[in-house]
């Protein structure tokens, strides 16, 4: 749980999209994200370096420490560049876990200032004791399926399957 990774610059769409969202996706670079313990502020996982990287429109993989379950609330840092300004931008996502959504978030970062490199945090409470699922049911059976939006205007979308290690 707790994981947004990157879009796609399109291409999970079969159609052109005329309101610029194809040109505001091509401009969004998740370029890292780190997450921490929430209350301690223990780094638990950081990733490489996205942004150097062809990762759009495919499913991803993603290995986690199995220790971040254990976690009361999780910090979450996402760096991200924009080459284009964005008035409300937002991230809707689902946690699916074999194929079902278990949890749905929406998430606001609000205006991005174009040509702007930003970091996004954002805390993320876990379940309560006893609710939460054993990692071997979640690890490799739990997908994240992203959305950005900037206001209404969908942006771009992906998918992170998540191992527990």
């Amino acid at each position: 749980f707790f994981f947004v990774f990157c879009c796609s610059n399109g291409s999970m769409s079969n159609s052109t999209n005329r309101d610029g969202s194809d040109e505001i996706a091509q401009g969004l670079s998740i370029n890292w994200m780190s997450m921490s313990d929430a209350y301690s502020g223990q780094e638990m996982w950081k990733s490489e370096d996205w942004a150097a990287q062809d990762i759009w429109g495919k499913e991803l993989a993603a290995r986690i420490p199995k220790e971040i379950l254990g976690c009361k609330a999780v910090s979450r840092d996402i760096n991200f560049s924009s080459k284009h300004k964005m008035e409300k931008f937002r991230v809707e996502q689902k946690v699916l876990l074999n194929d079902q959504v278990i949890e749905e978030w929406t998430f606001v970062f609000g205006f991005v200032i174009p040509n702007s490199t930003n970091t996004w945090s954002s805390a993320i409470e876990a379940a309560p004791d006893g609710e939460m699922l054993p990692t071997e049911v979640l690890s490799g059976n739990t997908v994240i399926e992203t959305t950005f939006y900037d206001g209404n205007q969908f942006v771009c979308s992906n998918r992170v399957r998540l191992y527990y290690v």
